[in-house]
């Protein structure tokens, strides 16, 4: 992972950071003014220098804290200690509404059209979303295994087909159409077919066999 960012922390750290969620994503990083930055969070700009010593810092950590807020989601239902075929849809549902959220889309473009400015940028990204929530995904699979729920013999590359399934069709047709573009029909129609195409492949039992076949 990535090393922490050099930021201070204090009474009006919170109120900060929401102001320049705002800014960024409304003006990315080039056009984002720590002026405006300073008025949307209604704060002094000495204040908020003495929390961010610079924009750059403070844009990072803008994508750190909404990336692990993302995470947490998907941390808490893995924990649900119910059979796969329960779980799984509601995992897959977390995943996709991510990615065709106005949020999910802004934060993927900013991130991407910034990666050359800020290299960093692009990893901190990365390892704060994709790979924590990867890795979040292999813990839950691995225990499945365990129960004899599910068979997979490589974790990494089926924790990555599960959210590339949840994101089949709709995140290009989101990015590029608009979240219009999507509406719940299709959204439900692109989880179902990711869970019965999980479950057919690696399904380790009779039940998960017929939630796939439903």
């Amino acid at each position: 992972m990535a090393k922490a960012l050099p930021v201070t922390r204090g009474r009006k750290f919170q109120q900060v950071l929401e102001g320049a969620r705002t800014i960024f994503l409304r003006d990315g990083f080039e056009g984002a003014s720590v002026d405006d930055i300073a008025r949307e969070a209604g704060v002094s700009k000495a204040t908020l220098y003495s929390y961010f010593p610079d924009k750059r810092i403070m844009f990072m950590e803008v994508f750190r804290s909404e990336l692990a807020r993302q995470a947490a989601d998907a941390s808490a239902l893995i924990e649900v200690d119910l059979p796969v075929d329960q779980i799984l849809p509601f995992i897959v549902q977390i995943i996709s509404a991510h990615i065709v959220s106005d949020f999910g889309l802004r934060i993927f473009r900013v991130s991407v059209g910034e990666s050359e400015r800020f290299p960093s940028l692009a990893q901190e990204y990365y390892e704060a979303g994709p790979t924590l929530l990867r890795q979040q995904l292999i813990k839950y699979l691995q225990h499945c295994v365990a129960r004899g729920e599910l068979r997979i013999p490589d974790f990494e590359l089926a924790a990555d087909q599960l959210i590339e399934l949840s994101s089949a069709t709709v995140h290009d047709r989101a990015l590029f159409l608009g979240t219009k573009a999507i509406d719940k029909e299709t959204l439900r129609r692109v989880n179902n077919g990711a869970v019965r195409m999980f479950l057919a492949y690696y399904g380790g039992g009779e039940t998960a066999f017929a939630t796939a076949a439903e």
